[in-house]
């Protein structure tokens, strides 16, 4: 099926209010739901062979807040989805005001490739609670995710309201010449300009969920141990393929050694030298991936780490130290599993270091002084992060999750991204039976000074 005529047929569905019904949003999740319950073994199956990912971080990093969100969505759409009543001003009376939401019409959702499950049907499951339908278009480079997407979503749901578009660039650029109603991405910034010029031909509303270098503030009162044992967790995870892991470490020069000394010691219990022997890591995604990664160990400044294997796609954890912010490896976002760290005398200097340079998806913050956190937080712009612990903030759907500046723009999870890919239609109700004259000609001050004291 074409492009065209698959969008039309959104289009024509859309149109018929079908989707407008909260019973049927309802009634669509819940399948949704029992159609990834069912084939849990082909989704554990495919991910395996694209990323050798285990069926325990499958479930926990994907299927697990995808399953949340769901019934999040089951549970609270028909209350999001009611008119909101709210005040009507004086100059109204009399007469009612509210807000009703609606779904915007026809989506197109474009996902990720290193959490292929959960950053495609996340959204996009999203789009479908508040009554939108979705043309999904997964990343193209876990092959094997991509096609059992396709296959039980496009078996199971009619192409008029939820369909998944297989392919690379070409699909995607074709797919981006049609106008929709709202634009969903996840990638990097260079593919997310391309998106936002695309939709801007059509004035196509977009969130954009980008990334950037989110850096990790390790200040001297913090607790080492606790603070070690969740960064490599936080960092090495799906092996750093991560948007909003930690990317570097800025530590307090105090506690460096000690800091350092930790990382060694986190690591070694839960990783070892080779991928054979290491079932909880993953590959990285490509050869193409694992060369540039490859290019950003410096050899003079490795602390730990650094062993790979080009077959295997294997980079084992790698810390660098003695590490600046000139460095190759501080110029772009690492996306793998290479975690640098800078130590810092003055944390002053350190802020203006990270404000310097662009708006980061992330910020964490490990500390025990109230006044140094709310310091960093005052003055460090990010999308959103996390005190004394990483990555954790995902789990939680009342956080809205999205970028600021070059990491993005828009915000979804929970209500947030119902409200994302809903309109707030808003009403004004009045009467019949009374009218003033105000508003009317003829024109008199005695009237200005009504008007006047009616509005200010």
């Amino acid at each position: 099926m074409g492009i065209t005529d698959l969008l039309q047929q959104q289009q024509n569905f859309f149109d018929s209010n079908a989707t407008k019904s909260v019973a049927f949003r309802i009634e669509q999740l819940k399948k949704l739901k029992g159609v990834l319950k069912s084939n849990e073994d082909l989704l554990y199956q495919a991910i395996y062979e694209d990323f050798g990912k285990s069926e325990f971080e499958t479930y926990t990093t994907e299927l697990a807040i995808i399953y949340h969100e769901i019934s999040s969505y089951i549970k609270n759409t028909p209350k999001w989805s009611k008119r909101k009543n709210v005040a009507t001003n004086l100059v109204n009376f009399p007469a009612k005001s509210y807000i009703l939401p609606e779904p915007l019409g026809t989506t197109l959702v474009i996902g990720a490739w290193n959490y292929p499950y959960q950053l495609s049907l996340l959204p996009a499951l999203t789009a479908l609670a508040a009554g939108n339908t979705v043309i999904l278009k997964p990343s193209e480079l876990p092959k094997n995710t991509a096609r059992v997407l396709a296959e039980l979503i496009n078996s199971n749901f009619p192409s008029h309201y939820f369909y998944v578009v297989e392919g690379g660039i070409e699909e995607t650029t074709e797919l981006l010449k049609h106008r929709f109603d709202k634009i969903f991405f996840t990638g990097s910034t260079t593919v997310g300009r391309i998106i936002y010029q695309a939709a801007a031909n059509h004035l196509t509303p977009v969130i954009l969920e980008l990334g950037g270098k989110s850096p990790t503030f390790v200040l001297k009162d913090t607790n080492i141990q606790m603070t070690a044992k969740r960064i490599v967790w936080a960092k090495f995870l799906n092996a750093g393929q991560t948007c909003v892991a930690p990317d570097y470490i800025l530590v307090d020069k105090s506690i460096e050694v000690a800091f350092l000394e930790a990382l060694k010691v986190e690591i070694e219990k839960h990783y070892k030298a080779s991928h054979s022997e290491t079932p909880n890591y993953l590959k990285i995604i490509n050869a193409s991936n694992f060369e540039r990664l490859m290019k950003l160990i410096d050899q003079y400044k490795l602390y730990y780490g650094g062993y790979s294997n080009k077959e295997e796609r294997f980079i084992s954890p790698t810390v660098l130290h003695n590490v600046s912010f000139e460095d190759e490896v501080m110029q772009d976002e690492i996306f793998g599993p290479i975690l640098p760290v800078i130590s810092f005398n003055d944390l002053d200097e350190a802020i203006q270091l990270v404000k310097n340079k662009p708006r980061p998806l992330s910020c964490y913050i490990y500390s025990k002084s109230n006044n140094s956190i709310k310091k960093i937080l005052k003055e460090v712009s990010f999308g959103g992060g996390a005190v004394n612990d990483s990555l954790m903030q995902l789990t939680n759907s009342k956080l809205p999750f999205g970028g600021v500046g070059f990491s993005g723009m828009g915000a979804y999870h929970g209500k947030t991204g119902f409200d994302a890919f809903s309109h707030q239609k808003s009403i004004l109700h009045k009467r019949f039976w009374l009218e003033p004259k105000t508003k009317y000609s003829p024109y008199t001050k005695m009237k200005l000074r009504m008007v006047k004291w009616l509005m200010e």
